[in-house]
């Protein structure tokens, strides 16, 4: 009988959400191999959580915590939107969210894998986070925000002290007309390449002379670069405003949206 890691243990437990005991057996059983030790799990008769790990997750939340000048953001990912929007999924979200901004990214993970068997137990379905869709954001001011039904969550950042009212202003914005890039000049040349090509098939039978053509495309390029970042989309609460005229002297350093 081979002797097997915490990490290996933890890891059966995250795809089983079988008691830690249960897996460091099955895996001392199996001499290490995740594979064998569901195997031995279900011929004990533990097999509901084990086939949970097999389903597919369409459904998650988004989760947001803030304190001014920070920011934790995560998508936790289940199956199905009953799980969801329950109470105990929730208020997982929350606690795990809390975590990450108390302690960091890193420390949050560290101690994650129980928690998510636990509540795959409890709410007997696939869940689960990936580091991927672990967040932090760092500014002078911070401003978040979270659709109510939880599929879209933003951050945004701003380098001027005192400003978190107006940062979350610009991700409720941005919530709504999800910019891609927040300066024009951020946008790849890449994308707007491809953009050429689709005005070029679109106006290839037009006779106007070059010089003219040029200026056309060249306008169509500014306003596809001005409506796809947030500092150039008209303000959605002021739409006689940009969003940087919005911010006055306050410049946006950091932008993260998501969508669950």
């Amino acid at each position: 009988m081979s002797p097997v890691s915490a990490a290996d243990v933890a890891a059966l437990r995250a795809r089983t959400g079988v008691s830690i005991l249960a897996c460091k057996q099955a895996l001392e059983e199996a001499n290490g191999d995740q594979e064998a030790a569901i195997d031995i799990l279900r011929k004990k008769g533990i097999a509901g959580a084990v086939k949970k790990a097999d389903r597919e997750q369409h459904e998650g939340a988004i989760f947001v915590a803030e304190d001014g000048v920070k920011a934790a953001l995560v998508l936790i990912r289940c199956e199905t939107d009953f799980v969801a929007r329950s109470d105990d999924f929730l208020n997982f979200g929350r606690g795990i969210v809390d975590h990450i901004l108390a302690d960091g990214k890193e420390a949050a993970v560290s101690t994650m894998e129980p928690k998510i068997a636990d509540i795959v137990q409890k709410l007997a379905e696939h869940i689960s986070i990936s580091v991927e869709d672990i967040h932090e954001v760092s500014a002078k001011s911070v401003g978040t925000y979270v659709h109510s039904n939880r599929k879209i969550g933003v951050v945004v950042g701003l380098d001027k002290d005192g400003s978190a009212d107006l940062a979350k202003d610009v991700a409720m914005h941005a919530a709504a007309m999800n910019p891609q890039y927040v300066k024009p000049e951020d946008v790849p040349a890449a994308a707007v390449e491809r953009e050429h090509t689709i005005w070029d098939e679109q106006m290839k039978d037009d006779k106007k002379p070059a010089e003219i053509m040029e200026k056309i495309m060249q306008g169509k390029e500014r306003k596809f670069r001005e409506e796809n970042s947030l500092i150039s989309q008209s303000f959605v609460k002021d739409q006689n405003l940009t969003v940087k005229q919005y911010l006055g002297d306050a410049n946006v350093t950091q932008y993260l949206r998501i969508a669950a």
